[in-house]
């Protein structure tokens, strides 16, 4: 089974930067990769996602301040997350499919994905 392990997360003041790193156990190359959060009180939503030919979808929330990315050698998922907001503050989730993917719609959608980490919490201080 696959596992995905996060790391990165931090407390910050609002305006800050924080880089998570999600590391993928499993052998696919470049498989399709995202990262949700879920907030206190709140459902868990999808943040950005990467395919396997580095299509890219984010979440409105989040356009132009977090950029999703992927290190193929190491098999590393990352998510650099820039003027960070207090609205921004939650635990963070890797998700992966074992597989690859291109161009598919529901590439934020949590039942896409089958293999999830266990989290790595985000604290942003206004």
């Amino acid at each position: 089974q696959v596992q995905l392990v996060e790391s990165g997360g931090d407390s910050v003041e609002a305006g800050g930067s924080l880089r998570l790193a999600c590391a993928n156990s499993g052998s696919v190359n470049d498989p399709c990769m995202g990262w949700f959060r879920q907030a206190p009180g709140k459902e868990r939503e999808g943040v950005a996602a990467l395919d396997s030919y580095g299509f890219t979808k984010y979440a409105a929330s989040v356009k132009d301040r977090f950029t999703i990315s992927r290190d193929s050698a190491k098999n590393t998922l990352y998510l650099q997350m820039n003027s960070l907001k207090p609205d921004d503050t939650a635990m963070y989730y890797c998700a992966a499919i074992e597989a690859r993917c291109g161009g598919v719609a529901r590439l934020l959608r949590q039942d896409f994905y089958t293999d999830w980490g266990q989290g790595t919490r985000v604290t942003v201080s206004s």
